[in-house]
């Protein structure tokens, strides 16, 4: 369902849909041709003012350039068959009017269920977008209202969003009911616990894809205040966000802090004391939960808890790290968060051993793989089949950890010696040669890239980790076809949708059986989350532009703002605190200093796959980042 709130669709009178802020396009956008029209009226037992709304709203339709096959007003007399009448349209209008009156016509035709199981688009009108919400805020309108002890601010509405809107701003900013001052005098103090959106005519919020986007002027009202969040021909996004762990890596201060650009409320929840986050994560934080330790499922569940009963819906749970994929499904499963994988779908893309099926799902060419916890003998009748070299590794597991290799039947034997015990952990594959790349990207709900890199890494973390050798890799200026194909195949075969990835395939460098040609890309592994350590920043200085802020465009708006610039290769030399180098810290700022992007030091949990002293630099040629690696990382 697509759900337009307006206070009213026209600006200044005009008898048809404004254009202002891209309205009268966006919902052009959202409709078949020739929609069928159903409209909901908000007085159903006043025929007189429910045919006025008919032809005015008929009329603003047509004026506005809508052809429509039918438009049909649901009122009284045939409120019995509003299912019906639902279900043979492709867009319902609930006009506006009084809003308790309206409410009481809605239960009574059991329009929210209804609702809820059609799709298409529906349109609110003042009246008709405050009784959008699940809570309904039906401030006093009407002359004795704001007196009258037995009215009720709060009722249950239709369900299709937490927002409460308060309409017409212009019109209705210094109106007095009862001699009290609607703003000043009722809703700021009733706003202490809630949270009200004000648009004034012509502006108006979609709801969809898990997203809220106001467009256009619009003030926020809480805590007894009221502050500007939107101007004209805007967009900001009204979105509750619950980031894990948002101090570590310490780049992810850059995820929060564009967030809170795009107007996302941003809560965070780790276990270090908030003065010990970075300036930018406090300053992009609302709100920050500290728990004692992050392993403890009860306790981040109550901290997500405390934030839902403060801030309402909880819009979007994410970590954008590996360690907690896991916990954050489990968290947006049990608080019905939509916006993200839930724990029904988590092993797929955990578990390597279920990564095979989707591949094969998306027809994407993989190494063969047994699972250990076929047993020893299945395990050798794999080996004989597929060959030596082969690998074990974790089937639920991180980066390079725990990873093995053989190179004959004797080496193999021994190792399963070893682990007969947990056997069952591991899955085995045959070994592919071939240079290690990524397709890094940034897709949006309907799983279409928003933003694609590749990185290269001539000498494959695993060995990097076995060996206790240098980082060295780089970004490259473009994505080759072949690869951005595949990595498109991928994301639509895992069903990846709203999230940053970090897919890895191999360049094949010989002919394989049943895999591909010299030169031909091959699955190797999913992962769920933006490339480890400094790489984001890689992508940025490569593509010239900004991840962080292309990501935050992603869950705020579902679509891409930033643009990129001058294309460059950004190679990544890191270097180790116990070896001797030839050339000095000083030799190399002294050579390469002025196309040097960062020099920082990797934390410590990161530094076996990516050394303890980072360089990274750009290039305009591949051979220029080879010579940049070894003038780095030449051992003494």
């Amino acid at each position: 369902m697509t759900l337009f709130l307006t206070g009213s669709p026209t600006r200044f009178g005009e008898p048809w849909f404004t254009r202002d802020n891209g309205f009268l396009d966006a919902v052009r956008a959202a409709l078949p041709p020739k929609p069928r029209v159903l409209l909901v009226s908000a007085a159903p037992d006043d025929d007189g003012f429910t045919s006025s709304v008919l032809k005015g709203m008929s009329d603003c339709i047509h004026l506005s350039g809508i052809e429509t096959e039918s438009i049909i007003m649901l009122r009284r007399e045939n409120a019995h068959k509003a299912r019906e009448l639902v279900f043979a349209s492709d867009w319902v209008i609930l006009c506006g009017g009084h809003v308790p009156t309206q409410n009481r016509f809605l239960h009574e035709t059991g329009l929210g269920p209804i609702l809820k199981e059609w799709d298409g688009v529906v349109m609110g009108c003042s009246a008709g977008s405050m009784n959008c919400a699940t809570r309904v805020y039906s401030h006093p309108e009407l002359a004795g209202e704001a007196i009258d002890t037995n009215y009720h601010r709060w009722l249950d509405g239709l369900g299709l969003t937490d927002i409460n809107l308060i309409p017409h701003y212009d019109q209705v900013r210094y109106v007095r009911i009862d001699n009290l001052a609607l703003f000043e005098d009722i809703i700021y103090p009733d706003s202490h616990q809630h949270r009200f959106i004000s648009i004034p005519d012509g502006g108006y919020i979609t709801v969809g894809n898990g997203r809220s986007l106001v467009h256009g002027r619009a003030w926020e009202i809480s805590g007894g205040g009221m502050k500007l969040i939107n101007d004209e021909n805007k967009i900001c996004s009204i979105m509750n966000f619950v980031f894990i762990s948002p101090h570590f890596p310490h780049t992810y201060s850059h995820f929060c802090r564009h967030l809170k650009e795009a107007g996302v409320t941003v809560l965070g929840i780790a276990d270090a004391p908030y003065e010990q986050l970075q300036g930018e994560l406090r300053d992009s934080l609302t709100e920050y939960y500290k728990v004692s330790n992050l392993e403890n499922y009860d306790e981040v569940y109550r901290a997500v808890a405390f934030f839902a009963f403060k801030y309402g819906h909880i819009d979007w749970i994410e970590s954008n790290n590996e360690y907690w994929l896991e916990q954050d499904a489990r968290l947006r499963t049990d608080f019905n968060v939509t916006t993200g994988i839930h724990t029904d779908h988590i092993s797929a893309i955990k578990e390597k051993s279920q990564m095979k099926k989707y591949y094969a799902l998306g027809k994407i060419p993989t190494a063969r793989q047994v699972r250990g916890a076929d047993g020893p003998e299945a395990v050798k009748a794999f080996a004989a089949k597929a060959g030596f070299p082969m690998i074990a590794k974790p089937d639920n597991g991180v980066g390079a950890a725990g990873t093995y290799k053989f190179n004959n039947e004797a080496e193999l034997d021994r190792w399963l010696s070893d682990h007969h015990n947990d056997l069952g952990v591991f899955v085995l594959e045959e070994f592919i040669t071939g240079l290690l790349v990524s397709y890094d990207a940034i897709c949006d709900s309907n799983s279409e890239p928003l933003f694609e890199s590749m990185g290269v890494f001539p000498t494959p973390i695993m060995d990097i980790v076995a060996g206790d050798l240098d980082t060295c890799y780089y970004v490259d200026k473009t994505v080759p076809a072949a690869l951005k194909k595949l990595g498109r195949r991928t994301i639509k075969a895992f069903g990846i949708r709203s999230r940053f990835v970090h897919l890895e395939f191999f360049r094949l460098d010989r002919d394989r059986e049943g895999l591909g040609k010299k030169g031909d890309f091959v699955g190797l592994e999913v992962n769920m989350r933006p490339a480890g350590g400094y790489t984001p920043d890689m992508m940025n200085f490569a593509h010239s532009t900004d991840v962080y802020q292309i990501w935050a465009e992603m869950v705020a708006y579902d679509r891409r703002l930033k643009v990129e610039g001058e294309q460059f290769i950004c190679a990544y030399a890191g270097r180790r605190d116990r070896c001797s180098y030839i050339h000095s810290h000083e030799e190399i700022m002294a050579r390469y200093g002025s196309v040097i992007c960062m020099c920082d030091r990797m934390p410590a949990a990161l530094a076996s796959a990516l050394s303890d002293q980072v360089y990274m630099a750009r290039f305009g040629e591949k051979k220029e980042a080879e010579e940049f690696f070894r003038f780095v990382c030449t051992r003494s």
